[in-house]
């Protein structure tokens, strides 16, 4: 097969979102031809990163995926210039898909934001080929359960139009979310031609990361690996910090990586809080994430209580987490919790900062043994369902269907 997959935020090993990349390059190692069509300007460092000044798109090779990088406009935050990098993109994608020679076989479009989909259905529609909806966040109902649209508005009202008008006319629809059947009936769609496909890691990127064998610090190092946005709600990581802190429990820090429109009110508000057991270090490409996690003996993965997560959670650092053999603290009130289906770490209440803390004491007060065999099921567990190499042959059977008459 040739497949197109039209993903605004993509990006390689060398960044950070690497999903269409490593089910991208399963497919080639299956014998498919596959093209990506990006955008050159990060949305987690909020930089162009690809072309230079003049350049308007550049054709990349990358583990034998095309990538075709599409200039768009920039922005800092989400405002209307992030609308016209969204509206940017899709115009360039459609100038750019137009003019290729290969015709495909099926067209990817990847929900990110609904105008994505939208212009891999048009890119469909004008070389005949098959389009496959690929859900990786839901539009507008994301938004509108954030609290950013009103659900009666009418830009909400426009953007379920358009949803349901993309959801009736894919051959498949794919989500990395195992519990939006019902959405599905809600919307009047078939729910049966959703396949759940959930995020994943390539444990190549893993193999050489040092077992876990018990501190390396002098402190019980607790680490937050990931974006720092308003939906993680990570005040009650710090909440939890505090009330260590003021138990003189020295013992423990926690160490957050990564980027993000909340991290400087985060990091003012630990200076405020006056944490010495809270340390923040910079975004780091997803290659050097492994390297990173060295120096972890647990991970938390946080989220606040939204509604949203009746529809399950599919969270890449998640998997990370698993695959560093760690123990993980499941701070999230999901619909699935793989930690507990994998008996790889502890579950707590969202917002429950008395009850994390309660987590970390547990954690620590457990021998090395109790951690690394905690450490071991999570990476076993990924191996069995998370495995990118065993998502991209889901992948590859779902759009087989989806080309087939």
């Amino acid at each position: 097969m040739n497949v197109w997959i039209l993903n605004h935020y993509a990006g390689t090993p060398a960044e950070q979102a690497t999903r269409a990349y490593d089910l991208a390059t399963g497919l080639v190692g299956r014998g498919h031809r596959v093209t990506v069509i990006a955008s050159s300007f990060s949305h987690y460092r909020f930089a162009e990163t690809r072309l230079e000044p003049g350049q308007s798109w550049k054709v990349e090779d990358h583990d034998g995926v095309r990538f075709i990088w599409l200039r768009t406009m920039p922005y800092r935050r989400s405002d209307w210039r992030r609308a016209v990098n969204m509206a940017s993109y899709v115009v360039r994608a459609l100038a750019r898909g137009v003019r290729l020679s290969d015709r495909p076989d099926v067209v990817v479009g990847t929900c990110v934001h609904p105008l994505a989909p939208l212009a891999a259905y048009l890119l469909a529609r004008r070389w005949r080929s098959r389009f496959v909806y690929e859900v990786t966040d839901l539009w507008p109902q994301t938004p509108i359960e954030m609290g950013v649209l009103r659900e009666r508005g009418l830009l909400a009202r426009a953007l379920r139009g358009l949803e349901r008008f993309l959801f009736q006319r894919a051959a498949r629809i794919v989500s990395v979310l195992p519990h939006i059947d019902d959405y599905l009936t809600s919307r009047g769609i078939d729910p049966g031609k959703m396949v759940w496909i959930p995020n994943g890691v390539n444990l190549a990127h893993y193999e050489a990361l040092a077992p876990y064998r018990g501190p390396t610090d002098t402190r019980f190092t607790v680490m937050y690996v990931g974006g720092h946005a308003r939906y993680h709600g990570l005040d009650v990581i710090l909440e939890a910090a505090a009330l260590l802190e003021r138990a003189r429990d020295h013992a423990v820090r926690f160490v957050f990586v990564g980027d993000g429109p909340e991290k400087a009110r985060l990091v003012a508000r630990a200076q405020e809080l006056r944490l010495g057991n809270v340390e923040f270090r910079g975004l780091v490409p997803k290659r050097q994430v492994p390297v990173v996690m060295q120096g972890a003996d647990a991970f938390v993965l946080k989220f606040r209580d939204l509604p949203l997560l009746r529809f399950g959670a599919s969270p890449i650092k998640l998997f990370d987490y698993l695959a560093a053999g760690r123990p993980v603290i499941y701070a999230c009130n999901s619909r699935n919790n793989a930690v507990e289906e994998a008996m790889a770490g502890l579950t707590v209440p969202s917002e429950d900062a008395a009850g994390l803390a309660d987590a970390v004491r547990r954690l620590q007060a457990m021998s090395v043994e109790e951690r690394m065999a905690m450490g071991a099921n999570g990476r076993e567990y990924v191996k069995r369902h998370h495995d990118t190499r065993l998502l991209a042959e889901r992948l590859e059977r779902a759009l087989a269907e989806a080309v087939s008459p």
